[in-house]
């Protein structure tokens, strides 16, 4: 158990450093299966928040897209944050928006 929660800590972590590289890995080596729902999901949420901030960033040329962008950002810094911290204090804890989903 006590082996997962630094493999949890460091697949929130790895969103800083490497978003999809390290998710992959643990999907691929990791025999836990809590461990490979996890590492989806932060591929996933990676994934879903590359695509909304394109999709804001060209919306911010007509103005609409800025505040999404600013959302989407600060999403992308806080949510692996969140993770890490669950992670330490051995909480369960899932993705939002993709978390259902997996």
């Amino acid at each position: 158990m006590e082996d997962n929660k630094w493999i949890k800590v460091i697949l929130h972590a790895s969103a800083f450093f490497a978003p999809f590289l390290i998710p992959i890995l643990f999907m691929l080596l990791i025999q836990d299966d809590r461990v490979k729902s996890l590492s989806i999901q932060a591929l996933l949420f990676q994934v879903v928040m590359y695509v909304l901030i394109a999709i804001s960033g060209v919306l911010s040329f007509i103005l609409i897209g800025i505040p999404f962008l600013i959302v989407f950002g600060i999403m992308t810094i806080v949510v692996p944050i969140i993770g890490i911290v669950n992670a330490i204090s051995e909480k369960d804890w899932q993705y939002p928006i993709v978390g259902r989903w997996v």
